[in-house]
């Protein structure tokens, strides 16, 4: 018994030192894989707002414009600015080492983000910077603190200021933790305008981890109802076999 505590504990250490890691209460992100025109404006918001420093090595352009509604002419026309052809993946046009040098580190590739931190993550993250003039680049992040990455979706969400409310612990103590925002500076967007935004650009980064998972739930359908039936038969087949034995 004491064995099997102690598996059970270090299986559970990566999802609590994950969740210690975020320092801001995560928010559920409204994505739906079905919503084409969702994941058509999560695709906009990333080839716009992401690509100039992030790409998706795993993701080819034209199986994007088939699994979200798209013809290879309207990604060719509307998504494509790095001189790719549609049959390429999407990688973007920023050498790592200019990275390396402008950001202290190469951004990621965004393949797998959603599986790696999920879409709740994501969500947050994008909705929760705020003002913070001690960094680079003037913003902050209260679910990933002193991110290096810019808010590069100011312009549409606008700048918002952190509540930021003082704990104490039975120590005394005294930490920092933000408790929410104030909109100091409007963008181009209404806030709930912003998060409709937000969870299409974490729903196309969701299906981009998984460009299959849609066909893989239709499949298991069947698989289970295939098991199903032929639990029956086996049932039969065993009573028949062992009718005759006492």
């Amino acid at each position: 018994m004491k064995k099997i505590l102690i598996t059970l504990t270090l299986l559970a250490l990566p999802g609590l030192s994950l969740a210690a890691g975020v320092g801001y209460p995560l928010l559920t992100a409204p994505i739906d894989p079905h919503n084409k025109a969702s994941l058509q404006r999560g695709a906009q918001l990333f080839v716009n707002y992401c690509m100039g420093c992030h790409s998706l090595e795993h993701q080819r352009y034209n199986r994007m414009a088939r699994d979200i509604g798209l013809t290879d002419e309207q990604v060719q026309d509307n998504l494509i600015f790095t001189g790719a052809r549609v049959g390429d993946t999407m990688k973007n046009a920023m050498a790592r080492d200019d990275a390396r040098s402008w950001f202290g580190v190469a951004p990621p590739d965004l393949s797998l983000i959603a599986r790696s931190k999920g879409v709740n993550y994501l969500y947050t993250f994008l909705l929760t910077f705020y003002e913070d003039p001690s960094r680079p680049f003037g913003a902050n992040n209260a679910a990933f603190p002193n991110a290096g990455m810019p808010h590069v979706l100011w312009d549409l969400q606008g700048m918002q200021r952190a509540i930021v409310e003082t704990h104490t612990d039975a120590e005394g103590n005294e930490t920092e933790v933000v408790t929410g925002f104030q909109l100091a500076q409007p963008g181009s967007m209404s806030p709930p305008e912003y998060r409709e935004a937000a969870a299409d650009l974490v729903n196309f980064l969701s299906y981009v981890g998984e460009p299959i998972q849609l066909e893989r739930q239709r499949i298991g359908v069947w698989v289970i109802l295939f098991l199903g039936l032929a639990l029956v038969v086996f049932y039969l087949l065993k009573k028949e076999y062992w009718k005759d034995v006492h």
